[in-house]
């Protein structure tokens, strides 16, 4: 197996406030392999964004309390100098944010924010870096990218603002890039062509791809691996076949309920997961998840879980035995079939 280009080592961020430490990542370990595609999964505030934002340098030690590792090519982030880390950020790693809007600025043209961020790390002129917004316009679908480049965010669609982002993303060649939720807001046949464009783009940039998101049905085509996150942990980690096919935690199987499925459309309900998520302050002791779970047996209520591994690869965080796990799942599936 290939050395991981970004791995994550029991990373821990927390947020001191007034009512409390917000523990938006409490511990979680993840890593990148070249090429590859990752999808982190989860619910709002289960520590999705936090993990790859601290990744980006953009959360830093000024803000919370951070600590663990991050290696990316053989160097740790959370170490480097804010110098340093501006260097890698948008020329080795490339981010798309949520929103798109707000993330372009309103003042500047599309291509001259595009052409700005090429000229912070590349010595080229104003007319060269002009040139190369127009072209990766024109790589992300765009059409008539030079009169495009001449336009401001609000004359774009949603849609055409994401591919602008993309395009800034990848504007350096980025060794990896980071999607955090690229399709918020999107209607489905726009979310579809998005995710068709980062993963053609992937291909052609041979660059490793994370997409952050809260619908496992959206990542179902397109990741190599899968991470669950919940409350500020990874509860279910595994190749994407492992994730669909043979999930070992119940938090990821409520998440599979959900899902709707085309060829039940309008037969049934959406299966919803039971109550609300918990408090970072005041993370339930034990297994987190265990005052929602169907299945919580006393030791969920005392002791935390680890993320075991079942066959070397696939890894769960959950006091069930893998007999158990795999005959529930088997029985979930068989409902819904």
């Amino acid at each position: 197996m290939p050395e991981p280009l970004l791995e994550i080592k029991d990373l821990r961020v927390h947020f001191p406030t007034e009512d409390g430490l917000v523990k938006a990542v409490d511990g979680i370990s993840l890593q990148v392999t070249p090429g590859d595609t990752l999808g982190v999964v989860g619910e709002s505030g289960s520590g999705k964004s936090v993990t790859f934002l601290t990744v980006m340098g953009l959360v830093t030690s000024d803000q919370a309390v951070v600590s663990g590792e991050v290696i990316f090519q053989g160097e740790d982030l959370l170490k480097l100098p804010k110098e340093e880390m501006r260097r890698i950020r948008g020329a080795k790693i490339g981010m798309i944010f949520q929103d798109p809007m707000t993330s372009l600025h309103p003042y500047y043209k599309v291509g001259a924010q595009i052409a700005e961020a090429i000229r912070t790390h590349l010595d080229v002129s104003k007319h060269e870096a002009h040139d190369r917004a127009v072209e990766m316009l024109r790589r992300v679908s765009i059409p008539r990218p030079e009169e495009r480049a001449n336009q401001y965010p609000h004359e774009f669609s949603g849609g055409m603002r994401q591919r602008a982002m993309i395009a800034m993303a990848l504007a350096l060649n980025p060794a990896m890039l980071v999607a955090d939720e690229p399709t918020t807001a999107l209607d489905v046949t726009v979310q579809a062509q998005i995710l068709e464009l980062i993963a053609r783009l992937k291909d052609e940039f041979e660059a490793a791809v994370v997409i952050i998101t809260h619908d496992l049905g959206v990542v179902a085509e397109y990741c190599d691996d899968i991470a669950v996150m919940y409350a500020g942990k990874a509860v279910e980690y595994g190749r994407a076949r492992d994730i669909y096919y043979n999930a070992e935690h119940p938090y990821t199987w409520g998440l599979l309920g959900s899902i709707t499925r085309l060829d039940e459309a309008g037969t049934g309900r959406l299966t919803s997961i039971k109550g609300l998520p918990p408090s970072l302050i005041r993370v339930p002791p034990g297994c987190a998840f265990h005052p929602r779970c169907p299945y919580v047996m006393d030791v969920c209520k005392v002791d935390v879980p680890g993320l075991i591994p079942s066959d070397g690869y696939h890894a769960s965080a959950c006091h069930l035995s893998l007999k158990e796990k795999q005959r529930i799942f088997r029985e979930q599936v068989a409902v819904r079939s």
